[in-house]
């Protein structure tokens, strides 16, 4: 048995005094005990939270960061960055999505995620031919994160279309053509590696790129209590499409149409109408926002507060990478709204939590958990030993109450100094146990990228 007494420590029913947190060889909590004298010889931490779930990533785009900021000879949008994202995605081989993921996973763990749902696409060959091992590169990600210590929930995407009314695929999605069989192999090739530290779930990549028919058959085939992701009515253009095609907008579709439940995670839906959003928040799904994503795209701001209200749940997502901080995430997403509305402290909806830190890291932990189908996200018993140590010496780090909103929205600096996943110490005073010979390699990877492309 493994030990950390914390001073102060955030617990499923709030913040407590001298908690001795002891965990397992597997990599589990066995017991958190609140109010306790610290033993003899056990490591002592000023204030201790849960490890962040990052519910929504494309780990080979982290590659990609700083090189679409160049405008076009027209306006740019989402859809002129996708084409760019296409061209970059044929040229990665599946050893350089291993080095990327594990550079990500590094950035992800030390910003203060422990968990991470990687929504992957590119499934096949350059040429477009399937790996002899269809999960060739799925394996590749998830050994990014055995490598890095992040806890991951591996997605494999459904992606069969290029538009609605089941338009074929553009030449530069050959890397991603995939229909229910090639999907269920992936999922079945992967089972040997779940445990603690690796789910399996599934992604129809959006209404779009997937039809109804697909998605049936994908879920009549998934084990019930797999994670389901899906991009979902991100940008308007994308609403405009499925009215034309269906005669609804993207939410009222996807309800109308299946079964939608607390496994589901909807990532974006940036624009729904009052009907859609009373249906997601009743539906107990969870709404993955990727606030510098969305910002970074034009795509638009989530309705927070409405949704808030309605009980709805949702989790932060860094999907493209231009950030990889949970702590911008949830600013972003606070601040989105306040500029939106022209008021300030949006989330703090319910009278008995006014304190806009606590409502954001506390729901993002719980949605987030509950997108990635792992027992994780907080300080109890049973659950995954993850959890961040913030700089007690820093002058951004207040005593609770008011340490999550100093934490948030305080500075610039990273406040996390040692980051605990699985049960295994990743992070040591700001710096990741694996760093050098990891950041070496992404390196290398992005120098060999460059040449290629150039």
């Amino acid at each position: 048995m493994k030990a950390l007494f914390a001073c102060h420590a955030l617990l499923p029913d709030g913040w407590h005094r001298d908690v001795l947190l002891e965990w397992d060889a597997d990599g589990r909590f066995a017991a958190v005990s609140p109010d306790t004298t610290a033993p003899a010889g056990v490591e002592q931490a000023h204030y201790v939270l849960p490890g962040m779930v990052n519910l929504h990533s494309h780990s080979f785009q982290r590659a990609l960061s700083g090189l679409t900021e160049i405008a076009g000879n027209g306006p740019d949008s989402f859809w002129t960055w996708r084409d760019l994202m296409y061209r970059f995605a044929l040229h990665i081989a599946p050893e350089q999505m291993e080095a990327i993921a594990a550079q990500l996973f590094v950035e992800c763990l030390r910003h203060g995620y422990t968990s991470i749902c990687e929504f992957h696409y590119v499934h096949r060959a350059p040429d477009g031919a399937l790996y002899p091992d269809v999960a060739e590169t799925a394996r590749r990600v998830i050994d990014g994160a055995r490598h890095a210590g992040i806890g991951i929930t591996m997605l494999p995407v459904l992606y069969g279309y290029a538009g609605f009314g089941d338009a074929p695929l553009r030449d530069e999605q050959r890397r991603f053509r995939s229909g229910p069989a090639e999907v269920l192999a992936i999922v079945e090739a992967l089972e040997p590696l779940r445990g603690a530290m690796v789910e399996v779930g599934v992604a129809p990549h959006s209404l779009r790129a997937a039809s109804l028919a697909q998605i049936r058959e994908l879920l009549a085939a998934l084990p019930p209590d797999r994670p389901v992701h899906i991009h979902i009515a991100e940008q308007e253009a994308e609403v405009r499409q499925c009215v034309d095609h269906t005669g609804r907008r993207p939410l009222r579709f996807l309800y109308d149409n299946l079964a939608v439940d607390e496994r589901w995670c909807l990532v974006h839906a940036t624009h729904v109408d009052d009907g859609e959003l009373a249906a997601l928040a009743a539906s107990g799904a969870v709404a993955g926002l990727c606030p510098t994503t969305e910002a970074n795209l034009g795509d638009g701001l989530f309705p927070l507060a409405p949704f808030l209200e309605r009980g709805g749940r949702f989790g932060i997502g860094s999907d493209s990478h231009v950030s990889t901080s949970p702590v911008e995430e949830l600013r972003w997403l606070e601040y989105g709204q306040r500029l939106a509305g022209q008021r300030r402290n949006v989330a703090a909806v319910r009278q008995d939590e006014r304190r806009v830190g606590d409502v954001l890291w506390r729901a993002a932990l719980a949605g987030g958990a509950q997108a990635a189908g792992r027992q994780v996200g907080a300080l109890a018993p049973a659950h995954v030993a993850d959890l961040l140590v913030l700089d007690e010496a820093h002058p951004n780090v207040a005593a609770p109450p008011e340490l999550l909103n100093g934490f948030i929205f305080s500075g610039n600096d990273n406040l996390v100094k040692d980051v605990l996943a699985g049960g295994q110490w990743v992070v040591r005073g700001r710096e990741h146990v694996a760093q050098p010979a990891i950041a070496a390699r992404f390196s290398q990877t992005l120098a060999d990228l460059r040449e290629l492309r150039s």
